[in-house]
């Protein structure tokens, strides 16, 4: 006779290390026995031992935590990416140009020669060549995004269709690259060739949906927080989870700096039409762009130039925004990378408390660069520090891009994931493929480590910001949570 519980089957995990999740007198709690029934924990321990199972998983000495939930992705894009030249996996400039002159001569039909995720660090600066790409693919206009996704490179005839010359002034929100001529930084640049493009067919997207959702399982991601949806996305997303639906979906909608107040309805028709497998409850902000174009929000001056960055919204109405979605019932996503940029991020998430009470659980995505005087701000207003750990290591980027950038004191202040949490702030990983590895094990080894996979440098890099094992697989589980308000998954507790 089947012994069920509430009518359900019941399973037992023993024999192994059960890592719940749960914290308690600043340790994790962990048993040897867990058991499941209609996908939710009943019993831990002892207690789980003592209920009657119908089946019974011998782990084997193995380990068994909750499901990883990425905080900040962008599965869509990852998607896409597979169905164009692979130049995210070259490591020269003559390996992307020969990826994109194979891809188009093996689709000879297709407009335009698309490629994402080429490694800015591979040109000096950053700026490549729109002449590289007119010897590769000679025809046809070529548009490639850049690994950070905030720059692109193009060939001669697509810098015609898209109406830029070397004359063409820097458009508001952007820089055009002018010797040479090719590289296109940030969207009111890039967008003039983007909106050039012809729309992916609904086919294309039902494979970038499927390719994502497939690399996602494979990772063993149960939640992901896609943090950049546009229309067209919300339409994928919604034909994808009726088929093929193996993660969860919550999609941060992008609020444009020139039209957010027109988009108001739009946030709120989509957020009403969710369901358990796929959400609306975010709203996606820009504050600024990447260190590496030197497109970043700084307080203070570049090294070597008088430039600050761009900021794509002003202080006020990056308040105001985020003030009124927090009124709608909607949680500001913010992606702020240097320190004036998370200041602005802060201030307005200090203005709608200001308003409403509260901040809408707000999250500040990468955090790449903190003023001192910012860090306690986060736990004080509630604020989750969404890190990407796997940035958080001495690369090509930082030692060719980022650290010439910044100078030694503001390079020391990178990534202060454990100052966060030592200050009291939430702290949740994600993984912002498919711009780095959607892998959590490779994020959550160079959280711990602060080293590159062949151990350098010795030690650690920014040693006192490296994470303990536990606080790493929290911040991969039970952080990203706490950043959705998700009370029912991220640790293994009764009823989760």
């Amino acid at each position: 006779m089947l012994v069920r519980h509430n009518g359900a089957m019941k399973r037992l995990y023993t024999n192994g290390t059960i890592w719940t999740g749960i914290w308690r007198d600043g340790k994790v709690l962990t048993c040897d026995s867990v058991t499941q029934a209609s996908g939710r924990v009943v019993a831990l321990g002892a207690a789980a031992e003592e209920l009657p199972a119908d089946e019974v998983v011998d782990l084997d000495g193995g380990f068994l935590m909750p499901g990883f939930a990425d905080g900040h992705a962008h599965p869509l894009k990852g998607g896409v990416a597979a169905l164009f030249a692979p130049v995210n996996q070259e490591t020269s400039v003559a390996g992307i140009l020969h990826a994109v002159a194979r891809w188009a001569q093996d689709h000879p039909d297709e407009p335009w020669v698309r490629g994402e995720g080429y490694d800015p660090a591979l040109a000096p600066g950053g700026t490549f060549d729109r002449v590289w790409l007119d010897e590769a693919v000679a025809d046809r206009p070529v548009a490639l995004r850049a690994a950070d996704y905030h720059t692109m490179w193009v060939n001669s005839l697509a810098l015609t269709l898209a109406g830029i010359d070397e004359h063409t002034p820097d458009p508001p929100r952007g820089v055009i690259e002018r010797n040479p001529m090719g590289t296109l930084r940030e969207w009111g640049a890039w967008r003039l060739v983007d909106q050039c493009l012809p729309r992916l067919t609904q086919a294309q997207r039902r494979s970038a949906a499927r390719y994502a959702m497939d690399y996602l399982t494979a990772h063993g991601i149960t939640f992901v927080q896609d943090a950049w949806v546009e229309p067209d996305d919300v339409a994928t997303w919604e034909a994808a989870v009726e088929t093929e639906a193996t993660v969860r979906v919550d999609m941060a909608l992008l609020a444009e700096p020139e039209r957010w107040r027109d988009q108001l309805s739009w946030f709120v028709d989509v957020q009403q039409s969710g369901d358990d497998r796929l959400t609306a409850n975010a709203i996606k902000f820009f504050a600024d762009g990447v260190i590496e174009s030197g497109t970043a929000h700084m307080l203070e001056p570049y090294c070597g130039c008088g430039g600050r960055g761009i900021p794509n919204w002003t202080r006020e109405e990056l308040a105001a925004a985020v003030t009124s979605v927090v009124g709608l019932g909607f949680q500001p996503h913010v992606h702020a990378i240097g320190d004036a940029g998370v200041r602005s991020a802060l201030d307005a998430c200090a203005a709608a408390a200001r308003i409403h009470g509260h901040a809408g659980h707000p999250v500040i995505a990468h955090c790449q660069v903190i003023d001192p005087r910012d860090v306690p701000r986060f736990a004080a207003l509630g604020v989750t520090a969404n890190f990407e750990p796997l940035w958080a290591r001495l690369d090509a980027d930082q030692d060719l891009l980022t650290q010439p950038r910044l100078g030694p004191e503001r390079s020391s202040r990178q990534y202060q994931m454990a100052s966060l949490l030592r200050a009291g702030a939430n702290v949740s990983f994600g993984s912002d493929w498919p711009i780095t590895s959607g892998n959590p094990l490779a994020g959550i080894s160079v959280a711990v480590s602060r080293q590159m996979p062949d151990g350098t440098p010795k030690g650690g890099w920014l040693p006192e910001e490296r994470m303990t094992v536990d606080q790493a697989l929290s911040a991969y589980t039970a952080g990203v949570a706490q950043q959705v308000g998700a009370k029912d998954w991220g640790t293994l507790a009764p009823g989760n």
